[in-house]
C-alpha cells in the first residue's frame, strides 16, 4: 500500500499527465486550424501517448491499494506563433514533467517505496527519449526558418506518425497493452 505522500504525489502527477494530453489536443487543433494536419496528427499521437501515461499511472495507484484523485485539469492556450513555437513550447512542457517526475522519485526513495521507485524507472527513461526528440524537431524548424516548402514536406513526414500506445483502456492498461502486443 502507498503511503500518503506518496499516493498524493502520484495523483498530481496523472493530473500533469492529463493536462500533458490536454495540451496537445490543443497543439493539434490549432496545426489543423492552420493548414498543417501532418502536424495535427503528430500532436494528437502525443496526446495518446499522455493518456496513456496517465492511465499506466492511475491503475498502478490503484493496484497499490490507494484512492485515485482527479484533479481539475487546467486550460491549455490555443493558439501559438508558429509551429517551432509549438515545439519549443513543447520541449518546456516535457522539461517540467521530467522535472516532477525527478521529484516523484525522490520522494519514492526517502519514503523507501522500492515499489514506486521501480515503477517510474519506466517514466524517467522515456523522458529522456520525449526530451530528445523535441530537440531533434526544434533543430529542423529552425534549419527550415521561413521555408514554406520545408515545412511543408516536414508536415507530410509527421502525418506518417502512427500512434503506437494502446488507446481502449476498457479493460486496463495491462490488457491493452497485450492486446497491442506491447
Amino acid at each position: 500500500m502507498l503511503n500518503k505522500k506518496v499516493a498524493q504525489a502520484l495523483n498530481e502527477q496523472i493530473n500533469r499527465e492529463m493536462y500533458s494530453a490536454y495540451l496537445y489536443m490543443s497543439m493539434s487543433a490549432h496545426a489543423n486550424n492552420i493548414g498543417l494536419k501532418g502536424f495535427a496528427n503528430w500532436f494528437m499521437s502525443q496526446y495518446h501517448e499522455e493518456m496513456f501515461h496517465a492511465m499506466k499511472m492511475y491503475e498502478y495507484v490503484l493496484r497499490q491499494g490507494a484512492r485515485v484523485k482527479l484533479l481539475a485539469v487546467a486550460e491549455p492556450p490555443a493558439e501559438y506563433a508558429s509551429p517551432l513555437d509549438m515545439f519549443t513550447k513543447t520541449l518546456e512542457h516535457e522539461r517540467y514533467i521530467t522535472a516532477s517526475l525527478n521529484t516523484l522519485m525522490d520522494l519514492a526513495i526517502k519514503e523507501k517505496d522500492h515499489a514506486t521507485k521501480i515503477f517510474l524507472e519506466w517514466y524517467i527513461t522515456e523522458q529522456v527519449e520525449e526530451e530528445d526528440n523535441d530537440n531533434d524537431i526544434i533543430t529542423e524548424l529552425t534549419l527550415i526558418g521561413d521555408n514554406p516548402h520545408a515545412l511543408l514536406m516536414l508536415d507530410r513526414e509527421f502525418a506518417t506518425r502512427a500512434v503506437t500506445v494502446p488507446t481502449d483502456f476498457s479493460k486496463g492498461v495491462e490488457a491493452a497493452a497485450k492486446a497491442a502486443g506491447e
